[in-house]
């Protein structure tokens, strides 16, 4: 490396490294809601009879929304339009998802009308709106004027006495002419809470004008009255006092409703009104609540688990590789300084996958890194003590140079998982992809930067140079050098491994189509409860109460002593208090920590997304690969990888593991996992193939996974070592994710092996590669020459331990 070079690399990283340090020190992260507990409301707006669900008027819904969520008084709310018809609501330290959805979901069509007199009850349900039909919230016209009556008379329920009713005139008024909505305790006139309205001008006079003729009728009579309506329901209709003049009415642009509030209806109502009306009707699709007890566990589990996942992976890495090993291990700190300082830069939420993604690329930062050490090892031994005791840079510095194809291509392929993640996922997942593809960046730059930068200056110092074997380049260590002497002869057998592999898959297969595939409720739509208990819960008591109480088909699981989660079809409130109730004759007072609701028009868009990003991720490694490798390699790769995808599916088709968002991300990871190792491995083989001198090309694969494998079970063991503690110490959420990584990468390494080599193999002896225009020498083995121009090609023949 030039000395011009290495200052500038140097002023690269110092810079990084300072501007990292100074962001972590002086931003506080953001944290997702499952992290700091709250609600988190997805809303979709839906065609009203006079108004289109377009993105202006969802984007009109979101402000009329967000002055009703600063009525509630929660801190730092968020609310913001997801493509044409959502809305994304979320509500931090606000658990119960009730006062939320009641408030934030109406359409709050707020009139005041003039009553003509007592009626009937309607022919429909008390409250309808008698000769107009049913109106509820979700019939709204979604006008901001009055709505038109057609001349007929409505009919509500009194709010004031059970089982009569006030027919009413057209509105006079809407809640557009309302200034101001405030909800005061009336201390001196004993009426309670009750909500003072502001009219502004115009209002102010129609307000006295209707005031004034209701005056007119003689006391008792309801005509006497001025009914406040919202939402088809009378909330509030005032008897005009005997000192209200008639015909001039009150004056004032001033109103009052009562009604007997408590002091959080009186806030509601009146964050309601203040809010106005929204233009469209909404619908609650998906509803998600997190204690926040739940979510400090779930940051202090996660962060035990990067600790300890950092330390076995920095400590197996300095025993393996010494030196080496250490300037790795600095550079992994760095890369966690890094990655989370661009975590919050980026002004990106951390949630709980989030946090899952941000350890996980530690695994990414390592393989970079082995790819490099492993590398230098070889070009050590091929160069000799001689001719590199002088100078220990000269074999690092030709590793870095050798290795960049493979770096890139495994890198490039985990990047896009994670893209697919950010685009097709939803809430928390989507952070994970973000953390996964920031972790992947980072591990870029602090392997072929930093660890370079610190390799170079400590192989500068006179007491390494003399003393080679502490920079652990001085031996290929015990596995690499066993697999020198004497090289597997794995592709004579390829048959057999493809059929093995094969059957395997269709054990898998067959978990998939007997035992079927159980979607979590975010596929499936549905409520899912997490309770905590004061004491032990038998499933089996808790199951049978359950259902006693009329919900037969519900999932109950429970884990640990006091934690027990139930899952039902959608259901409403009022049948969610009877589970807890039920729940609480068997196992005492329960807690909700986590209460997630999902509709199933979303489950069922999610499921199709789900299926969308698994075949484009297919798909765009494919070709990818194609365009870096020929088509017989990505062929093999992609196979391979596919195979391991169904195999992880299989797995938890056979042990009834739920299949979610969470999953998907893990599935994904796989993906990039998969090819990456296969990349490796396959890059070599056509390093090998170029200068293969007539050598078979089986004989050549045999020889590419003998010199591939040490970096791929290192690497893995950087992997499961962050795995095995985030399937511990990660809580029940992280689980089921850990155990499909952990599947997936083990997988992953085998089917490199045993797949996509022996296919790779197949492939090319059916399909043999051109030879290049004007290449002398004859084919190399049954397989061919690689074709000429093919991408990635390192031009240093020198060097390798064939």
């Amino acid at each position: 490396m030039s000395s011009r070079s290495a200052f500038w690399r140097a002023l690269l990283a110092l810079a990084v490294v300072a501007l990292s340090l100074w962001i972590t020190l002086t931003t506080p992260p953001r944290l997702g809601l499952d992290l700091r507990g709250g609600t988190r409301i997805v809303l979709q707006t839906e065609d009203g009879p006079t108004a289109r669900a377009d993105a202006a008027a969802t984007d009109r819904a979101v402000e009329v929304l967000r002055k009703r969520v600063d009525g509630l008084g929660v801190a730092e709310p968020s609310l913001a339009r997801s493509g044409e018809r959502r809305i994304v609501v979320e509500l931090p330290g606000l658990r119960d998802p009730r006062e939320a959805a009641e408030v934030i979901g109406r359409t709050a069509q707020l009139t005041f009308h003039a009553v003509k007199g007592e009626a009937q009850q309607p022919a429909g349900p008390a409250g309808s709106v008698g000769s107009e039909g049913s109106a509820g919230p979700e019939a709204s016209d979604g006008s901001d004027g009055p709505p038109e009556r057609n001349g007929t008379a409505r009919v509500l329920a009194a709010p004031d006495a059970p089982g009569r009713f006030l027919d009413l005139a057209a509105p006079d008024l809407t809640g557009d002419g309302v200034k101001s909505a405030e909800a005061v305790l009336d201390t001196t006139g004993g009426r309670g809470w009750t909500v003072d309205l502001a009219f502004r001008d115009g209002a102010a006079d129609t307000w006295a004008r209707l005031t004034g003729a209701a005056a007119c009728a003689a006391p008792g009579d309801p005509a006497r009255r001025v009914a406040i309506v919202l939402d088809d329901r009378i909330v509030s209709a005032p008897a005009m006092q005997t000192g209200v003049p008639c015909g001039a009415g009150i004056g004032g642009g001033s109103a009052q409703i009562t009604g007997g509030f408590s002091a959080q209806d009186a806030r509601d109502l009146a964050a309601l009104v203040q809010g106005g009306a929204l233009p469209v009707p909404v619908t609650t699709i998906e509803q998600s609540t997190v204690g926040p007890t739940l979510g400090a566990e779930a940051i202090r589990a996660s962060a035990w688990a990067a600790v300890i996942g950092l330390a076995c992976t920095g400590l197996f890495v300095m025993v393996v590789y010494r030196l080496l090993g250490v300037l790795a291990t600095a550079a992994l700190l760095l890369y966690g300084l890094i990655s989370y300082a661009a975590v919050v830069a980026l002004g990106a939420t951390l949630t709980l996958p989030g946090l899952a993604g941000f350890v996980l690329a530690i695994g990414i930062a390592v393989d970079a890194n082995v790819l490099v050490f492993e590398r230098a090892r070889e070009e050590y031994a091929a160069l000799g003590r001689a001719a590199t005791g002088r100078d220990l840079r000269r074999p690092l510095t030709t590793a870095f140079g050798k290795v960049w194809s493979a770096v890139a291509d495994s890198h490039v392929t985990t990047l896009l998982a994670a893209g697919l993640l950010f685009v097709f996922a939803t809430g928390p997942v989507k952070g994970f992809g973000v953390t996964l593809a920031i972790g992947v960046v980072t591990s870029l730059l602090t392997a072929m930067v930093i660890t370079r930068l610190l390799a170079d200056l400590a192989l500068r110092l006179p007491v390494v140079r003399r003393r080679p074997a502490v920079t652990g380049m001085a031996g290929l260590g015990r596995l690499r050098t066993r697999l020198t002497r004497r090289v597997p002869r794995l592709m004579v057998h390829r048959r057999r491994w493809l059929l093995s592999c094969a059957g395997l898959l269709m054990v898998a297969l067959a978990g998939i189509g007997v035992r079927g595939v159980e979607f979590g409720v975010e596929f499936t739509g549905g409520r899912v409860v997490q309770y905590t208990a004061e004491r032990p819960v038998d499933a089996d008591a808790a199951r049978a109460a359950i259902a006693k109480a009329g919900f037969p088909d519900a999932v109950v699981q429970t884990t640990g002593d006091s934690d027990v989660s139930v899952r039902v079809r959608e259901s409403g409130d009022g049948e969610q208090r009877e589970i807890r109730e039920a729940l609480t004759r068997v196992a005492g007072p329960v807690e909700v920590e986590r209460d997630d609701l999902i509709g199933p028009s979303l489950g069922g868009e999610l499921r199709t997304h789900a299926l969308l990003a698994l075949g484009l991720a297919v798909a765009a490694q494919l070709l990818y690969l194609t365009v870096r490798f020929r088509w017989t390699y990505a062929t093999a790769a992609v196979a391979a990888m596919t195979q391991d995808v169904l195999l992880v599916i299989g797995l938890f088709a056979w042990l009834g593991k739920p299949v979610d968002s969470v999953f998907l991300a893990a599935l994904l990871t796989v993906v990039g996992y998969s090819v990456n190792d296969s990349v490796v491995v396959l890059d070599r083989l056509r390093e090998l193939r170029r200068r293969g001198g007539g050598v078979p090309l089986a004989d050549l694969a045999d020889r590419a996974v003998a010199q591939t494998l040490p970096r791929t079970v290192n690497t893995g063991m950087g992997a499961l070592f962050v795995l095995v503690a985030l399937a511990f110490l990660g809580g029940d959420s992280l689980t089921d994710f850990s155990v499909a990584l952990l599947a997936g990468v083990v997988l992953g390494m085998a089917s490199t092996v045993f797949t996509a080599m022996p296919l790779a193999v197949a492939l090319e002896q059916r399909n043999p590669a051109p030879a290049a225009p004007g290449a002398a020498g004859g084919r190399s083995g049954s397989g061919g020459r690689q074709r000429a121009g093919d991408a990635g090609v390192d031009r240093d023949r020198s060097g390798a331990v064939v």
